[in-house]
């Protein structure tokens, strides 16, 4: 696990007539990373973000982008994401039956390449690409919409994940995303979670400083008992 948990606002929750605005607020607040979710209207119900989007993040904020394609045939956009920008793309377990082939051409791009998992899908999917990826997501809500209410029944996945990771002896962020307060996301950080995606509890507030503070604290306290896990 990594010394210190990431926090990794989530745009879709930003106002996007002040984009520039709001990246540089959570910039200077302390946030780790943006996080950009990317939807088609097909693997999820909703449609959102792309590639220009991502390519206005990366003009204002040096912080790395950490994409999320809840796409179906996430293949055909991968270099049109790492044209704008983009340093982590992650796609769905279950949006492609070439899974592998997906991994390998984002690194071949030379991004990171991270895999995604619904609340529905087991752990054990991941055993046959570990090797292959840089960053495991596990979602806490069904994707497709902000502002859902976390899942505790996705706790000891998270765990089964860590372990997993741990096994392997492999560099594996885990990433959790889904209704992350100062509240939920100690829980998910003494699961074994690195990084925490916020969207609502960060970009809801107005105060950004105080927002991104909150949620530090909140980690850096389940800190010492999520090492003891180990």
């Amino acid at each position: 696990m990594q010394n210190k948990v990431r926090i990794a606002p989530s745009i879709l929750a930003a106002d996007l007539t002040r984009l520039g605005e709001e990246l540089r607020d959570v910039e200077q607040a302390g946030a780790d990373w943006i996080h950009v979710d990317v939807m088609d209207g097909r693997f999820v119900p909703n449609i959102s973000l792309g590639p220009v989007v991502v390519a206005a993040a990366r003009r204002t904020t040096s912080l790395p982008l950490d994409v999320h394609l809840m796409i179906e045939e996430p293949y055909k956009y991968l270099t049109a994401f790492a044209n704008a920008g983009a340093d982590i793309m992650s796609v769905h377990l279950e949006a492609t039956t070439h899974l592998k082939r997906n991994l390998a051409e984002i690194r071949r791009l030379g991004k990171r390449a991270g895999v995604v998992l619904n609340p529905h899908t087991p752990e054990e999917a991941l055993r046959y690409v570990l090797e292959d990826v840089d960053l495991v997501l596990v979602l806490t809500v069904n994707p497709g919409f902000g502002g859902q209410s976390f899942m505790p029944s996705m706790l000891p996945k998270i765990q089964a994940v860590r372990e997993m990771i741990d096994r392997s002896g492999l560099v594996v962020d885990l990433e959790v995303d889904g209704g992350m307060s100062p509240e939920t996301a100690p829980l998910v950080v003494q699961a074994g979670a690195d990084v925490i995606v916020a969207g609502e509890s960060v970009f809801g507030n107005h105060n950004h400083n105080e927002a991104i503070s909150a949620l530090r604290a909140a980690t850096e306290l389940a800190r010492p008992r999520a090492q003891g896990m180990k």
